[in-house]
């Protein structure tokens, strides 16, 4: 199987690195809006913390006064309807636009000549090289970061670890999960690829419960109560990680896909497998709350664990990055600016 694979996965790595010729020789146009684009991306398949990290860099700009949109391809989304991230990226911020279009141009253009938006926040957007930026910041998951070392099919990923030279930041998330050692192995060799990249650690901290209707509980209520646990993410050994934080006990747990679209008949199996627990709650992630739209699992409540991105490291040259953008010559992103 992993020759199979192997074989499968030169002529993807081979296509990649073609395409990126292609954008750097500017053979393939790369265009400019009229707005600065800060991308928030990664170099391998499956979730490793953009939502939570494009949420900090919006709430961010918003404190500086500028209007924000973000921009995402929409995978997942139904026809006429708006993906998970979306519908997540909705709840914690009310006040920034979030437009999905598979023609991200078409959506920047949007954005600046109707929504009349100061800045423009790329979600997932490291391999979408039409739209120029001002910064690029790839995130890297600590629990894999290399992707298995493979391109897919054979690993996870999306391109070859020589794509990093395009990274002005890069920031290294779950790394509360990991010793200083692995850390700091790890930054050396994305250093060998993008040695003037800002560097930034990051934890995903479970912040808070909270039901669809917008009921909050203190993360204590769950300490050592039994609970049954669902997610459709990317990485589901992240929410582990995050419930064994919470001090609860996980009696049982269900995985589905990243980006999965609940049915009717998903939420009846999992109403049927929640009644068959002796739990005093079920707990889901945020991004799988907001597509239920559901206060209760059969018998039990049905609670999300929130999460908050807290640095660990690197803030400073993270918002240094993103002032060299506020401040960059052309002065596109000044007017409006709180003082």
């Amino acid at each position: 199987m992993r020759l199979g694979l192997r074989i499968l996965e030169t002529p993807y790595a081979w296509a990649m690195r073609w395409r990126n010729r292609r954008y750097d020789a500017r053979r393939t146009p790369i265009e400019r809006v009229p707005v600065p684009v800060v991308s928030v991306g990664n170099l391998t398949l499956g979730g490793t913390g953009k939502t939570p990290m494009v949420a900090w860099i919006a709430r961010w700009l918003r404190r500086r006064g500028l209007r924000v949109t973000v921009i995402s391809r929409g995978y997942g989304a139904e026809a006429g309807a708006v993906n998970d991230e979306a519908l997540e990226l909705e709840h914690h911020l009310p006040d920034v636009p979030h437009l999905q279009n598979p023609d991200r141009l078409e959506a920047a253009r949007v954005a600046v000549e109707e929504l009349g938006c100061q800045l423009i926040l790329l979600d997932d957007a490291f391999q979408h090289r039409r739209i120029a930026r001002d910064l690029d910041l790839v995130m890297v998951d600590a629990c894999e970061p290399f992707g298995f070392g493979h391109v897919f099919p054979r690993g996870t990923l999306r391109e070859p670890l020589a794509g990093l030279a395009r990274a002005h930041a890069v920031v290294l998330s779950r790394a509360d999960v990991v010793d200083a050692a692995t850390r700091a192995r790890i930054r050396e060799r994305i250093g060998r690829y993008a040695p003037e990249a800002a560097w930034a650690e990051v934890s995903h901290a479970p912040e808070k419960l909270l039901s669809f209707t917008g009921a909050e509980a203190p993360l204590s209520s769950l300490a050592g109560q039994p609970v049954g646990a669902f997610c459709g993410i990317g990485n589901p050994a992240g929410f582990r990680h995050t419930l064994e934080a919470c001090a609860c006990r996980v009696v049982a747990f269900r995985e589905f896909s990243d980006h999965y679209r609940y049915e009717r008949s998903d939420l009846e199996s999992l109403a049927d497998w929640a009644a068959s627990l002796d739990v005093s709650a079920i707990v889901c992630t945020h991004k799988d709350l907001v597509k239920l739209g559901i206060d209760r699992l059969g018998p039990l409540p049905l609670r999300a664990v929130t999460i908050t991105l807290r640095f660990l490291a690197g803030q400073e040259d993270i918002e240094a990055s993103l002032e060299t953008v506020l401040d960059a010559p052309d002065g596109r992103c000044r007017e409006g600016l709180a003082p």
